[in-house]
């Protein structure tokens, strides 16, 4: 009921829709279960006219009002019957189209307010939360999760309505028709409801790990897209081929279990049908015979079989229903487990909007990316550093060069210490202020699809051409844009695969560099540029942002060596601290890194 309530509020401005669908419905079903009963009148009256039978008409009213309105022939009396049916069954139909119409506007934006909340939820989602689900998770219950629960939500609203109202309606008409004959529907509809409850417990375990392993499918996809480049190069494509089937197989095989179980709906519901209609055809032909049809008339015979035909074609609806819920239901549970997740950065009560200066400091930090994690990552970080400094840090792999520098924006939050940014905790920043004041360039760039001039206003919405040009100049960019035939309207494709490594760093640059922060971090940011762009990019920043603080996580030692102070990273410690010159005195992991690049030779 919890999962219900929290799907149901996102039905939102829909909900006209959303109830006129199951009233158009309910007047649709009306429409349907009184055709057959007029039409049994109607038989019933044809034959008593014929002299051959006289039989319980339940609508002789309506024949005495039409006989006092003038209307004594038997022609005259039929046709308005016909005509009442024709109305009938155009109203049925307008109620129906209209009841669809309805129904598809409802799902159709219950879907959409859904999957943008589930979007807006994710984009709150701090890196901890972020890597709690992972993105080919959130991107299964982006797609396929709400497309399974916006098609419950339409069976709920429409069929699930419909089907109910159709059983009950029925059931009741044909017991006015068919006396205790309708009694055969009672019998056989305990059987329907127990096959299907026993059914679905069967199926609902394997919908469980089918979505489970539809996120590896699409982490697949997602892999094996963005590395396109690299599976050609090493010549993979058997290999990522084999292993996408496999994953593929495996969901084929969990849907094929799962509806082989519900392939038996069908057959058990035909079985019921055909053996209520064999039921009765045996005993209503031979009461009509036997009693000439005063005990049960062919139009009340009639009526039944229509009856009994719309009872089990409900069930069957039914069954679908289910089965789609059945299906639904843990797509709902995934949702709800996104909706539920709160973000574990958040804003304080009283934020502060303004950062003074670019200080840092790092206060006794340990930190670890999950609570369950045995090792921090960072531990026992003591660190200051003054606004307008350049510091760079040097490190092997997995040094956790990146977590700490993470660590200043708040894209995660320190475990045990704080982290200070302007002489204030960060974690009392209001996060957009702190961010915005905080640049970085990660390791991972990121350009959107869009130009370049799109690409570069995610640092200032507001940024003039001037200021735009002014920042790729900074960056090395400048050159190669206006080599372009549209300059700075070149449209970038998804994931900026039509510029290179080193021309995505530099725009990355770039957009970093429009924000005006108080603290710029480049991390490993300049890895794919030559070394001569490298020294050009950091004495453009040297020169033109003084004030800012200045964080260059690096491998190469000549993209840090005139940094102020240089920090070596080790094992998630901080190894040694010092100048260039200080550190190839004292610091052994420095002076190999430093060996190991220049080859002993000595380096301006």
């Amino acid at each position: 009921m919890k999962t219900i309530k929290k799907l149901a509020s996102f039905v939102g401005e829909y909900k006209r829709n959303a109830i006129l669908s199951p009233v158009l419905v309910s007047l649709e079903v009306i429409m349907e279960c009184i055709i057959p009963f007029f039409t049994a009148d109607l038989i019933t009256f044809i034959e008593s006219s014929m002299g051959n039978r006289e039989g319980k008409i339940i609508t002789a009213w309506l024949i005495d009002l039409l006989r006092g309105w003038g209307i004594n022939s038997n022609l005259g009396i039929i046709g308005v019957y016909c005509g009442f049916l024709i109305v009938f069954a155009l109203l049925s139909l307008m109620f129906g189209a209209l009841a669809g119409i309805h129904c598809s506007k409802a799902s159709c934006g219950f879907a959409k307010n859904l999957r943008t909340e589930l979007f807006n939820a994710s984009q709150d989602f701090s890196f901890e939360n972020i890597d709690k689900f992972s993105s080919s998770s959130l991107v299964t219950r982006l797609t396929t999760d709400v497309t399974n629960v916006q098609q419950s939500f339409m069976m709920i609203i429409r069929t699930a309505i419909r089907s109910p109202l159709m059983f009950i309606f029925s059931i009741v008409m044909a017991f006015l028709r068919g006396g205790k004959m309708a009694l055969i529907f009672v019998v056989i509809v305990p059987v329907l409801l127990f096959s299907l409850l026993f059914i679905s417990r069967k199926a609902m375990p394997i919908f469980r790990k089918v979505f489970k392993k539809y996120d590896k499918l699409n982490g697949s996809i997602q892999e094996n897209v963005k590395g396109m480049r690299v599976v050609k190069s090493f010549v993979r494509e058997e290999h990522e081929g084999e292993k996408f089937r496999g994953a593929s197989e495996d969901v084929r095989d969990d849907f094929v279990r799962a509806e082989k179980i519900l392939a038996f709906n069908s057959p058990v519901m035909q079985l019921c049908i055909y053996a209520v209609m064999v039921s009765l055809c045996l005993i209503g032909s031979r009461l009509i015979i036997s009693s000439n049809s005063t005990a049960f008339a062919i139009g009340d015979f009639s009526a039944l079989l229509t009856y009994g035909m719309q009872i089990l074609m409900s069930l069957m609806m039914l069954s679908m229903i289910f089965v789609m819920i059945t299906m639904s239901s843990e797509s709902a549970s995934r949702i709800c487990e996104v909706l539920d997740e709160k973000t574990t950065i958040k804003n304080p009560e009283n934020p502060i909007y303004e950062v003074a200066n670019g200080d840092i400091d790092f206060n006794s930090v340990n930190f670890k990316y999950a609570k369950r994690a045995e090792k921090f990552a960072l531990e026992g970080i003591e660190l200051h550093i003054k606004s307008g400094q350049t510091i760079g840090i040097i490190g092997g792999t997995g040094s956790s060069k990146s977590s700490l520098i993470q660590l200043i924006p708040r894209l995660y939050d320190v475990t045990e210490g704080s982290v200070m940014v302007g002489g204030i905790d960060v974690r009392s920043y209001d996060i957009r202020t702190l961010r915005d004041a905080v640049s970085v360039v990660l390791q991972k760039n990121v350009l959107f699809s869009g130009t370049i001039k799109e690409n570069l206003r995610w640092g200032n919405e507001n940024a003039t051409d001037e200021e735009l040009i002014r920042a790729c100049e900074l960056a090395c960019a400048d050159e190669f844009i206006r080599s372009f035939p549209d300059g700075y309207d070149t449209y970038i494709e998804q994931g900026g695969t039509n510029v290179s490594g080193g021309q995505k760093q530099r725009l990355c640059i770039a957009r970093a560099l429009l924000k005006k922060p108080k603290i710029l971090i480049l991390d490993d940011s300049t890895s794919a540029v030559d070394t001569r762009t490298d020294a050009l990019i950091r004495k453009a920043m040297r020169e033109e942002i003084p004030d800012t603080t200045k964080i260059i996580i690096a491998q190469r030692i000549s993209s840090v060596q005139d940094a102020d102070v240089i920090i070596i990273l080790d094992d998630g410690k901080i190894n040694g601290i010092g100048n260039h010159d200080e550190l190839l005195e004292t610091n052994e992991i420095y002076r190999e890194i430093f060996t190991s690049q220049t080859k002993g030779a000595k380096v301006e």
